[in-house]
């Protein structure tokens, strides 16, 4: 059986275009083929998860009955009761699997057998259901609604994150002819962008250039000019790389008529850390925000654990980053990474207060824009080094 990992090779996409063709004829004229798009995601799933990939495909299958089960089970028992124990074990449940795979090769030395391409952005789909459903957000959901809002192809494997109410929103509204062809137009834009940055700009960085200075940083040992060669080179890399997945991700979904939300806008001419993290990976870092961060910081407030609204948001962002870096895995330079990201942020927190009650002795201009863009730009490349891994490399490889 062929296997075809997502938008890694041109066949992918000549296969994509061909099977799209006919839904995107459809949507023109007004119509939703259901049945149709549902062959079509059957077939690339099992494009992706088929042939060698076998075992994954198994486990994403007893994943998703496993998830569908438990929130469908929840929303029901949500329309009658609303106990908060059961509403805990329903998001210990949903994140069992996820932290199944994750620990397993840290306990075991061995990797998990629930482990397949997308488990995380699944994970995070599934909890925030199941947090809006407590909420009484969601009062209407279906079994197969929740396996196709799962299911969805074009974002399995690496987002972005939708939520649930958006995405059903969205398909069962057939957009207009105008509106249609003005998201068939950015499809096309996002995909031919999306070229650009993964197989030149990210091959350049990647494959061509990193390799080099990381030999030579490397040969140096210690500090040295070629590990901030690395440093920059990785950060274009990375983000050229993943920008790029993300925007083959939702020009694929606007050329099935559905509104993904974006995963990058112009991250690097972010003037602070916190502006960065409102444009690097938005849909995971607003999941973040909602259902960790805001939800951290309601629960202390209604609780009175803490008086001080500062304190309040410096532990809520210690808790967000530090959940953030053991996601992205069990060594040290993860952890750090988000802890990084976490004093970043609550200095910059204590930076604005400071120019809010200074601002009229501050200077703001075009100059100091500048600057906020060059150092904030240096901070998260630095922050990216770290995430690396090379520093691991670099000192403390025997």
């Amino acid at each position: 059986m062929i296997n075809l990992q997502p938008y890694q090779n041109p066949t992918y996409f000549v296969l994509l275009a061909a099977a799209l063709l006919p839904l995107a004829i459809g949507l023109l004229y007004g119509k939703r083929f259901k049945v149709y798009e549902m062959i079509v995601s059957f077939a690339f799933l099992l494009l992706t998860f088929g042939g060698v990939k076998l075992n994954e495909g198994l486990a994403l299958l007893g994943y998703v009955i496993f998830e569908t089960l438990l929130v469908c089970g929840y929303h029901a028992y949500r329309k009658k009761q609303n106990s908060g124990y059961v509403f805990v074990l329903a998001v210990i449940l949903a994140i069992a699997p996820l932290l199944i795979f994750k620990l397993t090769p840290f306990v075991t030395g061995k990797p998990s057998i629930l482990g397949f391409l997308g488990i995380s952005y699944l994970t995070f789909k599934v909890v925030g259901t199941v947090m809006e459903t407590r909420d009484g957000m969601i009062r209407e959901l279906k079994w197969y609604h929740v396996l196709h809002f799962l299911l969805f192809f074009p974002t399995i494997s690496s987002g972005p994150i939708d939520r649930y109410r958006r995405f059903r929103k969205d398909y069962e509204k057939v957009p207009s002819r105008e509106k249609y062809l003005e998201l068939l137009g950015k499809g096309v834009w996002n995909i031919f962008l999306g070229f650009f940055y993964k197989f030149i700009l990210a091959y350049a960085f990647g494959t061509l250039i990193l390799p080099i200075v990381s030999k030579y940083a490397l040969g140096h040992g210690g500090i040295s000019w070629w590990l901030v060669a690395y440093m920059y080179v990785y950060a274009m890399d990375l983000f050229f790389d993943f920008a790029g997945y993300s925007l083959f991700a939702v020009g694929i979904s606007y050329i099935m008529g559905v509104e993904t939300p974006v995963n990058f806008n112009k991250p690097f001419i972010s003037k602070n850390i916190k502006e960065f993290w409102n444009r690097w990976h938005m849909s995971l870092s607003f999941w973040f925000r909602d259902y960790i961060y805001m939800r951290f910081v309601f629960f202390v407030m209604k609780n009175k654990l803490m008086k001080n609204r500062v304190h309040i948001a410096s532990f809520g962002y210690l808790l967000l980053f530090l959940i953030m870096g053991f996601w992205h895995g069990l060594t040290w330079y993860y952890i750090v990474y988000g802890l990084y990201h976490a004093c970043a942020i609550i200095l910059c927190d204590a930076w604005l207060r400071f120019k809010k009650k200074h601002k009229d002795k501050l200077p703001h201009n075009k100059f100091t824009e500048c600057l906020a863009i060059f150092v904030t730009f240096n901070v998260v490349c630095f922050s990216f080094l770290i995430f690396s891994g090379f520093l691991d490399t670099l000192f403390f490889a025997k």
